[in-house]
């Protein structure tokens, strides 16, 4: 279900951060806005000698819409030596960190991220003051300013940050669809999900975080059977679950394009290349109908259109490796495109829907030959609907291991005077990591005609990689494959490895707004629902066996020929995976 595409070897220089520690402050533009308000949340995960800091800065003024910066200064004997998702300068004890090209805005109640590694000497104290455009985060707003206020102060901590608890439910106007859909809002808690985590011994621990609903056959939308892979809830019955629940939001995934998922097996679908027809009619029209009740009309309805499909006609024809005959087949027919076109239509008709386009992820499409031609198609199926404001956003890392942040392989690394982009593990990919993928992204979709308020989603259910495994600090080594290999979060044996992953653990909680340009971090794939099985499991939902997901298999082209790095004794995908599940909790980063 996750191909890794043919590499390219384009060394076009990437626009990553650049750290330059003990270097004059950054000159910043005169443009840019002055906060009325802020707050920052300041985060730290510490040993002997170094520290990893996260930073969180939220605007609780007016927009910033020509760049802005963060200062801060150091009490102590801290230096900063490279840093993420913005260009970071210190002078002395004086540190900024200014936006990067592409996330210069900055709306009221808007968030961003960026990170850093740093070392020390004595005590790590956390700096007393941030400030944003000049103004000190004190996380209010100054008397008589129109902007709201908020409470929260400045806080730090000696370990990863968690994700805050979900807010109370919100609704909207009918007609008027909320910015980002996840903002202000609880999210919906399958119950069918939560008593298999429930069952589990420390489930509990988990069990309330909101997760997707799959759509992936026909007979889900009624509801099936309790041993099926999907549960006996429908769509209306999950709907009527939320109203209960008094949830904000809740999650579907779309997945049953005519041609599914075209170069894998595991997760094929029941219909076949020419059903599209039967697609509009049997699948999407009845969704369409349900979310459509106005029973449901405030509550927020989040779809994620088809994962694994436009991707795969971009990487997975003839003439690349590992291409199929059935994405030849439906890049000649148009399915792909058309159907998610009316699905994107259909759907974004209604007052309360929200769609988020599957967008692969950075191990898949991130080397330039696939970035921009996947932009192309998604814009294609977006103009097939009728309109790009079908799109509320991307998702990436859907079901995927990708790391969110890999703070010691950025791709601008030089070790013994080579950049780590010609290792093995990178193999001259632009982007190492989730984060820093979606939000380029996103900066190259509205750059092609998407509407610049797009937002991202990030699935983390599963990209944790905690444990004893987890680099801690970046390796010594003068060996670009070593020190890659050594320093890197994503513990994989190939980045195109994607089922039952051996290793993988928990990833960030669910949460809105957690960076810039992304509107949520979330759990679309349900921790503990199998990728695919180890061997043939004969079933009546269209599942077949790929030897991705055996642990004996020794690889392909796609994953350089690689051990799959698979659990054994893995039951259908969608079916509950008990040994992954703990598998999960044990190495989850954020820790429990």
């Amino acid at each position: 279900m996750r191909p890794i595409p043919t590499r390219a070897r384009a060394l076009t220089a990437a626009a990553v951060v650049s750290v330059m520690a003990g270097a004059g402050a950054v000159a910043m533009s005169t443009e840019a806005s002055a906060a009325a308000g802020c707050r920052v949340d300041y985060s730290v995960n510490q040993w002997s000698t170094g520290f990893t800091g996260n930073v969180t800065v939220t605007n609780l003024g007016d927009p910033i819409s020509s760049g802005w910066n963060v200062t801060w200064a150091w009490s102590g004997n801290q230096t900063i030596t490279q840093g993420w998702s913005a260009t970071i300068t210190q002078s002395g004890t004086n540190v900024t960190a200014a936006n990067p090209s592409w996330a210069a805005s900055l709306g009221t109640n808007g968030t961003a991220n960026f990170g850093f590694n740093a070392n020390y000497s004595g005590t790590n104290t956390a700096p007393a003051t941030f400030k944003l455009n000049g103004t000190a985060c004190t996380g209010t707003v100054p008397t008589g300013s129109a902007s709201p206020s908020a409470s929260t102060s400045p806080s730090t901590s000696t370990s990863p940050s968690s994700s805050p608890s979900a807010s109370p439910s919100t609704s909207t106007n009918p007609g008027t669809k909320a910015d980002n859909p996840y903002a202000g809002a609880k999210g919906y808690v399958n119950p069918e999900w939560k008593a298999k985590a429930d069952a589990e011994a420390g489930g509990s621990r988990v069990s309330n975080n909101p997760t997707a609903v799959w759509l992936d056959r026909i007979a889900a939308i009624e509801g099936t059977d309790s041993s099926s892979s999907n549960g006996s809830m429908g769509v209306r019955d999950h709907l009527d679950a939320a109203l209960a629940q008094g949830a904000g939001y809740i999650q579907f995934v779309i997945y049953n394009l005519p041609g599914r998922d075209c170069s894998a097996l595991a997760s094929n679908g029941e219909l076949g290349p020419n059903d599209l027809p039967r697609y509009k009619s049997e699948y999407i029209d009845p969704i369409a109908a349900i979310e459509g009740d106005a029973k449901y009309k405030n509550l927020r309805i989040i779809n994620i259109v088809e994962i694994d499909s436009l991707p795969n006609i971009v990487t997975n024809t003839s003439g690349q490796a590992g291409g199929t005959a059935m994405c030849d087949t439906m890049k000649a027919n148009g399915g792909y495109v058309q159907g998610v076109g009316y699905a994107l239509n259909k759907l974004g008709a209604l007052s309360n829907s929200y769609n988020y386009v599957d967008a692969a992820h950075h191990g898949w499409i991130g080397w330039d030959s696939n970035f921009g031609p996947t932009a192309d198609i998604m814009l294609q199926a977006a103009q097939a609907s009728g309109s790009v404001n079908n799109v509320t956003g991307f998702i990436t890392n859907t079901a995927n291991y990708s790391a969110l942040q890999e703070p010691y392989i950025q791709p601008t690394v030089t070790v013994g005077g080579q950049n780590i982009r010609q290792s093995k593990w990178l193999d001259w990919n632009q982007y190492s990591d989730e984060l820093t993928f979606a939000q380029a992204f996103r900066t190259k979709l509205v750059s092609i005609g998407f509407n610049s308020n797009i937002g991202m989603l990030i699935d983390t259910s599963r990209n944790g990689w905690g444990g004893s495994a987890r680099p801690t600090k970046a390796s010594t080594s003068t060996n670009v494959d070593t020190y890659v290999n050594e320093s890197r979060i994503d513990r994989r044996i190939h980045a195109g490895n994607w089922c039952n992953q051996s290793g993988a653990g928990l990833g960030e909680r669910p949460k809105a707004a957690p960076a810039a340009g992304i509107d949520a971090y979330v759990w679309v794939k349900p921790p503990g629902e199998s990728d695919g099985s180890s061997s043939l499991i004969p079933n009546d939902e269209g599942k077949g066996f790929d030897r991705m997901c055996d642990p004996t298999y020794t690889g392909n082209a796609r994953n350089g020929n690689s051990l799959s790095g698979a659990l054994p004794n893995a039951p259908i995908s969608g079916a509950w995976f008990s040994a992954q599940f703990q598998q999960l909790m044990a190495n989850a980063y954020p820790a429990l």
